[in-house]
């Protein structure tokens, strides 16, 4: 089954927070809240969206991070992913 999201919605899914620092030390109990980073899993095609042209600026593949409390969450094949309007990402994060 896959998600095919209309108009400006992107389909994104929740990046793991790191438990444990690069020099191995352990975080316990601070890194329990979910991160606000995602990867871009699919993008809608845009288009005129409340009478406005929308020009998709996020491509799948894209890690970015949205708000808080963005979206709507979805479980498919046990994978949790997160439905969020593309005006809801607020970065994209580049390495």
């Amino acid at each position: 089954m896959k998600l095919v999201p209309l108009g400006d919605r992107v389909v994104l899914k929740q990046l793991i927070a790191e438990e444990t620092t690069k020099s191995g030390i352990v975080l316990p109990g601070q890194n329990k809240e979910k991160p606000q980073q995602a990867e871009v899993i699919a993008v809608g095609p845009g288009g005129v969206v409340d009478g406005k042209e929308v020009k998709m600026e996020v491509k799948v593949g894209d890690n970015v991070i949205y708000s808080k409390y963005a979206g709507t969450e979805v479980k498919l094949d046990d994978v949790e992913y997160i439905i969020v309007k593309q005006n809801d990402i607020l970065a994209i994060i580049n390495d």
